[in-house]
C-alpha cells in the first residue's frame, strides 16, 4: 500500500491534519502509550488550527478590498475619460496645458492639416423630454442649396465637428452672431446627446456646428438649425 501524501492545499491539508490527529491518538490511547508523547503534535495542530482561519480571514478581506480597489480605479477611469476628450477638444485648449494636465499633446509636426471646406449639417431628434439627439452629417453645398449627405463620416483630416447651442424663445428665431451660442461639445462619432433644465422645456434650441481639423483648424459653419425642447 502505498505512502499517504501530505496534502498541499491549505484547505485540504486543514482537514487532512485534524484527522490524523484524531486517528493517531485513537491508536495511541489503544496501544496504552504515554499520551504526552504527543503534546508535541497537538501544540503544532492547535497552532496551525489558531493560524489558518486568521489567514483565510485575511486573505477574504485583501479580495475583497482588491475588488473594492479595482472597482473605484474603473469608475475613475470611466469619468477621466470624457473629460480629457472634452479638454482635448475644447477650443481654447493650448498644448502647453495639455502637457500640464497630463493628456496627448497632439504631434503638428510634418505637413500641417488645412482647415476644413466642408459644412457639416445637424438633424435633431427632439422626441424625449428635455433631450435632443443629434445626428451630425456631411453636407453638400450645390447651387441647389445645402442638401444632406446620406452617411455621418467626417470629412478627411477632422478631427469631428464642435457643436454650439443657444436656448431662445419659442417663437424666435436662432441667433445669427455665432457668439451668441455656447460651446457644447466636440463629436467624433457621428452622434450626440444635448440635455437641458426643466426650465428650459417650450423653448428652441438653435444648434451651430462646423468641422474642425485634427490640428484644432475649424472650418465654416453649417446652417442653423432649430428644435424645440420637450418639457
Amino acid at each position: 500500500m502505498s505512502e499517504q501524501r501530505i496534502p498541499r492545499a491549505d484547505g485540504n491539508f486543514a482537514a487532512y491534519a485534524n484527522h490524523y490527529y484524531d486517528a493517531v491518538k485513537a491508536w495511541w490511547d489503544q496501544q496504552g502509550l504515554d499520551g504526552s508523547d504527543l503534546k508535541p503534535l497537538q501544540n503544532a495542530l492547535s497552532a496551525w488550527n489558531a493560524a489558518y482561519p486568521k489567514h483565510v480571514t485575511a486573505q477574504n478581506m485583501a479580495q475583497a478590498a482588491r475588488e473594492t480597489k479595482d472597482a473605484a480605479k474603473r469608475e475613475l477611469e470611466r469619468q477621466i475619460r470624457p473629460v480629457s476628450a472634452f479638454v482635448q477638444t475644447y477650443p481654447r485648449t493650448t498644448d502647453a496645458e495639455r502637457a500640464a494636465i497630463g493628456i496627448s499633446v497632439r504631434d503638428t509636426g510634418g505637413t500641417p492639416t488645412p482647415p476644413p471646406t466642408a459644412r457639416p449639417a445637424v438633424f435633431v431628434d427632439a422626441a424625449d423630454r428635455l433631450t435632443h439627439r443629434l445626428r451630425i452629417a456631411n453636407a453638400d453645398t450645390t447651387a441647389g442649396g445645402p442638401r444632406a449627405v446620406p452617411r455621418s463620416k467626417r470629412p478627411k483630416g477632422t478631427l469631428g465637428a464642435e457643436v454650439y447651442v443657444a436656448v431662445v424663445g419659442a417663437q424666435q428665431s436662432a441667433p445669427e452672431d455665432p457668439s451668441a451660442y455656447r460651446f457644447v461639445r466636440t463629436v467624433t462619432s457621428g452622434n450626440a446627446d444635448v440635455t437641458f433644465e426643466p426650465k428650459q422645456g417650450g423653448h428652441r434650441a438653435a444648434y451651430l456646428v462646423r468641422w474642425i481639423s485634427s490640428t484644432g483648424e475649424p472650418g465654416p459653419w453649417g446652417m442653423a438649425t432649430l428644435a424645440t425642447i420637450a418639457a
